[in-house]
């Protein structure tokens, strides 16, 4: 029973991590060129940039590299809300606005 504990762990561990991953999208498509306007409650801090997809989710990155991740949680919104700022940008690029603070 003692040589199973450890792995009984490790999976549990691993079921975890799983249950927190975020959806990895590849990148804006041809729905996304031009400007974005939205509102943002700053849940995941500073972001980079980011676009509406076609499922009308916020896909947003930290950094100017790496994939966009999928605001399951409409951390962003269409419309002005208690607790949102503003922020205007493009997919590509930094938001022309802080979008921290």
């Amino acid at each position: 029973m003692k040589l199973l504990a450890p792995f009984a762990v490790m999976a549990m561990l691993g079921m975890s991590l799983g249950a927190c991953e975020t959806y990895d999208h590849p990148g804006p498509g041809p729905y996304a060129y031009g400007y974005v306007d939205g509102y943002y409650d700053d849940y995941y801090g500073p972001f980079y940039d980011g676009y509406w997809g076609p499922d009308d989710y916020f896909y947003y990155r930290t950094g100017a590299t790496g994939g966009y991740l999928r605001d399951n949680d409409h951390h962003f919104r269409h419309d002005a809300a208690q607790g949102f700022h503003s922020f205007h940008g493009r997919a590509g690029h930094a938001p022309t606005e802080a979008a921290h603070g």
